[in-house]
């Protein structure tokens, strides 16, 4: 099979491999539909460390190509998509669902073989854990590849209480950060306000939904101080890596706000000067996401499936698996919006 192999850093290549073996109780999936990640693109700018020979890719889509003979629920045939998260089984995160949180947390694309790859091996954890389920029949193969990021968002967005009539700013204008719209419009949020240092996104931003408020950075403060009479916004969601976003949450967050950094910050840029007497005196609620458990995954295409939201339109390039450094490079460059790879 043709396979998206990763060697170090900044060193992917495309090359054909053995398709993986399966025991009794695994799954080999046929890919239809992976999508490129930010996770993918900071993987391919600083390397894998310890791992060699990775093939990274955590959205994807395909069919049942193969089933162990111990499998019952799933057949041959089967559309499919995964949940790439999982944990050590046992531990209280665990147990108590979060698995995603687990201190032996490992994923698919990540520490095991993912689906930049004709051909993907689904572990038996992961099917004993409820992390592959079926596409529904009205869900396209892209759309379900687009469930594992809005699953994280997902999982975002619930840690902020969007209200009926919340002043919403989203802080990214990437495939993430219009999920995040997408969500809280479906929330109640009356004013949703994005920002971001790319015109190009922010237009593409205003197709996706013209009564978005789309802002250049430079001028976010004064637009969000005119849009909210001066009072701030109700909730920030920070979708950027970015340590200068995150202040600016805090610039333009009102009274009983709350915000949240869904954008992880690299290490060396991760700490940043605030003003605690702000979170005091405005009673702010600061909370952080990451992943997604399978409750998240799983509402996430009820979501798609009832046509509640729609991610397909997010996508704006597909690529072979031979054009596969070309899709990485349009996904560094923020070209269009969601980048994903095609195998049929």
């Amino acid at each position: 099979m043709l396979a998206a192999l990763s060697y170090d850093k900044k060193d992917i290549r495309v090359e054909n491999i053995q398709i993986p073996s399966i025991n009794e109780n695994e799954v080999l999936i046929k890919i239809e539909k992976a999508g490129i990640c930010g996770t993918d693109v900071r993987i391919y700018q600083n390397g894998l460390g310890d791992n060699k020979l990775n093939v990274l890719g955590h959205e994807f889509s395909g069919k049942i190509e193969k089933v162990g003979g111990n499998i019952k629920k799933f057949k041959k045939g089967m559309r499919v998509t995964a949940n790439p998260n999982m944990g050590c089984g046992t531990c209280d995160f665990c147990i108590s669902g979060n698995f995603h949180m687990c201190r032996d947390y490992y994923a698919l694309g990540v520490q095991i073989n993912g689906s930049f790859s004709e051909y993907l091996r689904i572990p038996e954890a992961f099917i004993e854990n409820g992390n592959l389920i079926e596409i529904p029949e009205k869900v396209s193969f892209e759309s379900a590849a687009l469930v594992e990021p809005l699953s994280c968002v997902y999982n975002g967005i619930t840690h902020t209480g969007v209200k009926p009539g919340d002043a919403t700013l989203i802080i990214g204008a990437g495939p993430i950060g219009l999920m995040f719209a997408k969500l809280a419009v479906l929330m109640g949020s009356s004013t949703v306000i994005i920002s971001n240092r790319s015109t190009a996104r922010l237009e593409l931003a205003k197709e996706v939904n013209p009564n978005w408020i789309a802002v250049q950075s430079d001028k976010l403060k004064n637009t969000v101080s005119e849009v909210t009479n001066g009072k701030g916004v109700d909730v920030c969601i920070v979708a950027a890596s970015s340590p200068s976003a995150q202040k600016q949450a805090l610039e333009n967050i009102g009274v009983f706000g709350r915000i949240n950094f869904f954008g992880g910050l690299p290490k060396d840029s991760e700490n940043i000067t605030i003003n605690s007497n702000d979170f005091h005196y405005k009673q702010i609620n600061l909370t952080g996401t990451t992943k997604s458990n399978n409750m998240h995954f799983r509402k996430s295409m009820e979501l798609i499936e009832k046509d509640a939201i729609n991610v397909k339109e997010l996508i704006t390039s597909q690529y072979s698996i031979q054009e596969f450094n070309k899709a990485l490079e349009n996904s560094i460059e923020s070209k269009g919006l969601k980048t994903i790879i095609s195998f049929n």
